[in-house]
């Protein structure tokens, strides 16, 4: 989630008023500390930043496989 508000010469504090997030909530979403994240955060965010979902998000494995 930095690549696309930077490209956007966004910062974390006019992201998150125009999400509707505190800013401190901002970098727990974006450094994957959040346990959850709401669809409509999610929404807001993309529509936001202009993007899709997957261009925000990346999906890693919890467990590694020696195959």
């Amino acid at each position: 989630m930095d690549v696309v508000p930077a490209q956007r010469k966004m910062s974390v504090g006019e992201l998150a008023e125009r999400v509707g997030i505190t800013p401190a909530n901002l970098p727990v979403v974006k450094n994957g500390r959040a346990k959850a994240v709401r669809f409509a955060t999610l929404a807001a965010l993309c529509e936001v930043l202009e993007c899709r979902p997957g261009d925000l998000l990346r999906w890693e494995s919890e467990h590694t496989s020696d195959v």
